[in-house]
């Protein structure tokens, strides 16, 4: 094999190399951020269901307006 070859089969492992570190960076933020936005989605949906276990059964916002 010769030097020149060597050096370029090297370079390029060297950039692959950065390459899958950057990508391991992207995905670890990421995850971080999927499991921060479950966690809100989460809190939101128990905020909704107490909003909603909060109000009387019959408000007349669940009627139908006369016209139909």
């Amino acid at each position: 094999m010769s030097e020149e070859r060597l050096v370029d089969i090297e370079s390029r492992l060297a950039h692959q190399d950065q390459l899958l570190s950057e990508l391991n960076d992207v995905m670890t933020r990421q995850q971080q951020k999927i499991m921060q936005l479950e966690e809100l989605c989460k809190s939101l949906i128990d905020r909704v269901r107490s909003i909603g276990d909060a109000l009387p059964a019959n408000t007349a916002g669940d009627e139908r307006p006369p016209h139909y």
